[in-house]
């Protein structure tokens, strides 16, 4: 009989999270800030810093970070209320069998980043220290495996890694603005670089908000581990509003003084490539881990099994060798396509916490639930239609249509069984 792991240790990925075992604000913090500091939000950071004035850049950055770390509270908030991740939030919002398709989506989403995340590091490991070319596919499938070590442990993983990995880069960070900031004149002088492409303020929020909107769906994997909606709620707002948001700035910082967006890039050119070699590695680690944790979550419940550290593997297994077969150069364009369709699914789970369930999901959790909810596979169609054809903030559209329309067909549906006749009312009028 192979032996099977307790709910804890395998992370609770088909179960609410006990109260007995929810966290400290400065663990979750620290994983939270460790998944935000994304290299790819360096590169947008950059394709802003590149189109706009230094004041008008800095109001973008904080108005698309906000946007995107008050959706990402809301679902904290709603995740740590009831000790669910998103996957378990979606049957009851789309029903047993209708949360499959959600499911199916955000686990294509972070296996295609985590794909991408192992082929770029692999590949500016080679580039930067002058390795042979043959040694990108054995280094691929070292970090492929080597990178989801810390998820397949589980929360207590990611904490240990985020101890270490964040304190370092937020130094390795400070260091480096300094240097960009000096190199520039100073603060004055970088205010009065002229931007040299053009973006309307629609589409750099669109950006920045975009970007890391479904990370941020499924950041509820670990505020369900916080210890009241409240904490959940502020601590995903300051980590998404400041990673991310920092992470931008760097990107923006570095097109400006130096046209690199990359971090590697601008330590390169502050002869610091040593350190900016293991910023990349620490930064990429941090984000793979979590990415890889995400999709082990999700895929439990896809495939409807407890075993969280078998599909960790498997997950990277996968996303391994599309990063060997080189699917990264034509994944990007699609993950960020997928980017458009997810936010609708966060839409529909916070109509259906406020509205739908009225916030009982215990009560809700000992009824059977249906296999499709069609007000809310309506609801989410309808989001991603809108959002798709969007020519505004698309993310936000998808959100903001997704809940409205929820919302609108559950009080419909409502008032049209509050109408119908009991069947003993209905003898009886017979």
């Amino acid at each position: 009989m192979i032996p099977t792991a307790s709910p804890q240790e395998e992370d609770y990925p088909l179960n609410p999270v006990p109260a007995d075992q929810r966290k400290s604000i400065w663990s979750m913090g620290l994983v939270l800030l460790g998944f935000t500091f994304f290299t790819a939000s360096m590169w947008a950071g950059g394709s802003l810093g590149q189109a706009f004035d230094f004041s008008t850049l800095l109001m973008v950055l904080a108005i698309g970070n906000l946007l995107l770390g008050l959706y990402a509270a809301i679902l904290g908030y709603i995740a740590a209320k009831t000790g669910m991740n998103t996957a378990l939030l979606s049957r009851f919002s789309f029903g047993k069998t209708g949360s499959k398709l959600t499911d199916l989506i955000l686990l294509l989403t972070q296996i295609g980043w985590y794909a991408w995340g192992t082929a770029t590091m692999a590949t500016l490991l080679v580039e930067l220290t002058g390795m042979q070319e043959l040694m990108t596919t054995p280094l691929m499938m070292v970090f492929g495996f080597g990178f989801c070590v810390t998820a397949s442990i589980g929360y207590r993983g990611l904490v240990w890694l985020s101890r270490l990995a964040v304190p370092a880069m937020i130094i390795l960070i400070g260091v480096s603005m300094a240097l960009t900031t000096a190199d520039a004149g100073g603060l004055a002088k970088l205010a009065t670089i002229t931007p040299t492409n053009d973006m309307s303020i629609a589409t750099a929020i669109t950006l920045v908000f975009g970007t890391f909107v479904a990370g941020a769906t499924q950041s509820t994997n670990w505020t369900r581990f916080a210890r009241s909606g409240k904490t959940a709620a502020i601590i995903t707002l300051l980590a998404f509003f400041i990673g991310n948001g920092l992470m931008m700035l760097v990107g923006a910082f570095g097109a400006l003084v130096y046209q690199e967006a990359d971090i590697v890039g601008i330590m390169t050119a502050q002869g610091l490539l040593t350190f900016g070699i293991l910023m990349l590695f620490l930064n990429l680690w941090t984000t793979q881990d979590n990415t890889a944790y995400n999709f082990s979550v999700v895929g439990c419940d896809l495939l409807a099994t407890g075993r969280r550290e078998a599909v960790t593997i498997g997950g990277a297994a996968i996303s391994t060798a599309l990063a060997v077969m080189g699917m990264q150069e034509w994944l990007v364009p699609f993950l960020v396509l997928l980017g458009t369709f997810i936010p609708p699914i966060g839409g529909v789970i916070m109509a259906s916490y406020f509205t739908g369930h009225k916030r009982r999901y215990a009560e809700a959790g000992q009824r059977a639930l249906p296999a499709f909810n069609l007000p809310g596979l309506t609801a989410y169609a309808l989001g991603s239609v809108v959002a798709y054809s969007s020519p505004w903030i698309a993310p936000i559209v998808g959100v903001l249509v997704a809940a409205l329309s929820f919302t609108v067909l559950q009080l419909a549906r409502q008032a049209i069984r509050a109408r119908r006749p009991r069947p003993g009312l209905r003898r009886h009028l017979a």
